[in-house]
């Protein structure tokens, strides 16, 4: 059952249409990150400001890679250290990484323990958007009605993952040659990111 179901997910992703799929931390909305008329869809649904960019997963630390023009060795470490987990890592975006997905910083991208989510994207090989299944504003979703009821049949899958208890959303870090900065509080604390980087985690 889980496999047909995800089949249609990946279906429906490769299609260019809207997935809500579970994460580690919250439901969210999933779009091929590099389909125009998905992107499109995505935006136009969730009434999302333009400017705001939007975090990716995917499947592996591979693929995640693949988003950048260049891969610091901070970002490494903390890959290694923290995927597949609730850490978004933002890294300078290669030319062909759609601009409504990029902020000042580059793009974010993380690989998720949710098996379904690693599937979605494994599925598609390439990375998936992961914003957060609720209208612009809203509280993210923790159970897969609470995304029904605000999103509704503008969604083409729904995927089921039981009730999520997640506490925080994803830690966001930008990383670059000149170093790493914050972006985001989340479920990693800023001590783990910095122990991690300096090799003590």
């Amino acid at each position: 059952m889980f496999r047909a179901e995800v089949n249609d997910g990946i279906a429906a992703l490769l299609a260019g249409e809207l997935v809500v799929y579970p994460t580690e931390t919250f439901y969210a909305i999933g779009a091929d990150a590099f389909s125009s008329t998905a992107l499109e869809r995505l935006f136009l649904l969730k009434g999302r400001e333009p400017g705001r960019p939007v975090g990716l997963i995917a499947a592996d630390t591979a693929m995640a890679f693949s988003v950048a023009r260049e891969i610091p060795a901070d970002a490494r470490r903390l890959a290694q250290a923290f995927w597949p987990g609730p850490l978004t890592i933002v890294l300078p975006a290669r030319d062909e990484i759609a601009r409504e997905l990029t902020g000042p910083d580059g793009v974010g991208v993380r690989v998720s323990p949710n098996s379904i989510a690693r599937a979605l994207s494994a599925g598609v090989a390439r990375p998936i958007t992961a914003t957060s299944a609720n209208l612009s504003g809203a509280a993210p979703a923790s159970t897969l009605g609470d995304a029904r009821n605000q999103l509704g049949a503008k969604v083409k899958v729904y995927l089921e993952g039981g009730k999520l208890t997640a506490s925080a959303p994803s830690t966001v870090v930008a990383v670059n040659s000149s170093g790493w900065k914050m972006v985001r509080v989340g479920a990693i604390p800023e001590s783990q990111i910095a122990a991690a980087i300096a090799g003590d985690a």
